[in-house]
């Protein structure tokens, strides 16, 4: 069923003020919605169409309108619809952002290891303080509904939920307001425990189904992605005498071939930061036992919407610090000028 702009905007006004209150709606009531610009008998006349498209319903003479089952079916149908359309581009986004800045990153270590003659990586950006964009429950079989969770970054998760009863789509369609009206913008910290119980209140028998996408929205959030390391110019090592050994040198090139110290240590807070951000291991201030002979300097990146990566050096404690530390700071302000441009 077609309905032209006009209809749609009152159409979709009726529903969800009828969903908040719970009682009929009139013409008046629809007229104070911000993007309405209509009269009240404009709005009774396309509420009057509505009627006998069979969309809404007058539950008595004088009463406002309600939604009909089939009012509620094309709502259902288009913001499902729009909310997959909306879930599609965003994996569509996220996965070609992701092979942009993977090659970036890559070219970055490079350009890093080749600029200082030393060892380089760069992680890869990760989420903190995501807050949740939106959430959309979808009824797939009597007992089961995918709960698709959306967060900053564009971050898309999809998460299957067993249930003991059936949901049916109306009762879905409220879920997903009450859900989306009390969650969105909010951090996983922000999400309290006087939130949790106003929504389990609010749900009321559907409180354990609110219990559940909250524990799938908690999950979502707090699951830390695995992190990814680029690496470049291990081989530099080999230009250093004092870190040249075959014992020295197979530790170093080691670390950077399987990676896993590396995560460790890009997550490490401690160290001399100045105030970019940029931090000073020396020695045996480094967090690795496989670095203690060297020097690492770190520099945090921020990409925006929560995202942030480490860039560190690895070299001689007899490194060009003044050179390192610039080239840091220009790589960073590089990137940040990347990604304005995207």
């Amino acid at each position: 069923m077609q309905l032209d702009d006009r209809k749609w905007t009152i159409l979709k006004a009726i529903i969800k003020t009828y969903l908040e209150t719970g009682e009929p709606v009139g013409s008046r009531t629809i007229s104070k919605f911000a993007d309405l610009n209509l009269s009240s008998a404009t709005i009774r006349n396309e509420m009057s169409d509505l009627e006998e498209m069979g969309l809404i319903l007058q539950p008595h003479t004088s009463a406002g309108r309600i939604p009909s089952d089939a009012g509620y079916r094309l709502y259902v149908d288009y913001m499902l619809e729009e909310k997959d359309r909306e879930v599609t581009e965003m994996k569509e986004l996220v996965l070609q952002r992701q092979d942009k800045m993977e090659l970036l990153l890559k070219q970055m270590a490079k350009l890093l290891a080749a600029n200082t003659n030393y060892a380089a990586m760069i992680s890869g950006p990760q989420y903190h303080r995501t807050k949740l964009k939106f959430i959309q429950l979808s009824i797939v079989s009597e007992t089961q509904i995918l709960a698709v969770i959306v967060a900053e970054g564009n971050i898309v998760k999809n998460k299957m939920l067993n249930l003991e009863h059936g949901l049916d789509q109306k009762t879905i369609l409220e879920l997903n307001i009450l859900l989306n009206s009390a969650l969105n913008g909010l951090t996983l910290e922000e999400i309290n425990l006087g939130t949790i119980a106003k929504l389990k209140e609010q749900a009321g028998i559907h409180s354990e189904v609110v219990n559940r996408v909250l524990d799938a929205v908690a999950e979502s959030i707090q699951k830390e992605e695995e992190v990814e390391i680029y690496t470049s110019g291990a081989t530099n090592i080999f230009k250093y005498p004092e870190l040249s050994s075959s014992e020295k040198a197979s530790e170093l090139i080691s670390a950077f071939e399987e990676k896993r110290d590396l995560v460790g240590m890009i997550s490490q807070e401690d160290g001399q930061t100045d105030e970019t951000g940029i931090q000073v291991y020396i020695g045996q201030e480094s967090p690795l036992a496989t670095m203690q002979d060297c020097s690492v300097v770190t520099a945090t990146y921020e990409l925006g919407e929560g995202m942030y990566g480490r860039i560190g050096v690895i070299g001689p404690k007899r490194m060009d610090y003044d050179k390192v530390v610039s080239t840091l700071r220009t790589l960073m302000a590089q990137l940040d000028q990347i990604f304005k441009k995207e």
